[in-house]
């Protein structure tokens, strides 16, 4: 059972790193208006984290692999305000992008599903060099110095 209508306009989006409740730059994510927030697990997707950059990134993977996060529901009112918001913050629109927005499926703790955004990291050669972590438990809280800030708000 999906947790929102089918005829809903998508509003949530699920974070995963600095924006998710509690992290550093939680209170970042309010830029884009009021939200709700609710734990849930993206599958099919795995999770790094970037040094010196101290964000996380995830790329698609099997479908056994997890990542932990949680789904902001912004209000109907602010999405227009928030989806600009969230776009420019993670750099959907640089060249090259270092995200793209993707539609996929999440599953809350109670065992619901929902349709929801995600932003996957878009620059697989970063991958490839010094500095990146794979999180194999797919949650970014066990990564490495991940509390450092960054100029960017990432």
């Amino acid at each position: 059972m999906n947790a929102e209508p089918r005829n809903a306009p998508l509003t949530s989006v699920f974070v995963y790193g600095t924006l998710m409740p509690g992290e550093r730059n939680a209170h970042v994510a309010r830029h884009g208006g009021q939200f709700t927030s609710r734990p849930a697990r993206l599958a099919g997707f795995r999770l790094f984290h970037l040094h010196p950059e101290h964000y996380p990134g995830l790329t698609p993977a099997t479908p056994a692999d997890i990542v932990q996060g949680s789904v902001l529901t912004y209000s109907a009112a602010d999405w227009d305000r928030a989806l600009p918001f969230l776009d420019a913050l993670e750099g959907v629109h640089e060249t090259p992008p270092l995200y793209t927005r993707e539609k996929v499926q999440v599953q809350y703790e109670d065992g619901q599903r929902a349709d929801t955004w995600v932003y996957v990291y878009a620059r697989p050669q970063r991958l490839q060099a010094a500095g990146v972590q794979f999180i194999k438990s797919g949650d970014w809280r066990e990564a490495n110095e991940r509390d450092r800030r960054t100029d960017d708000n990432r």
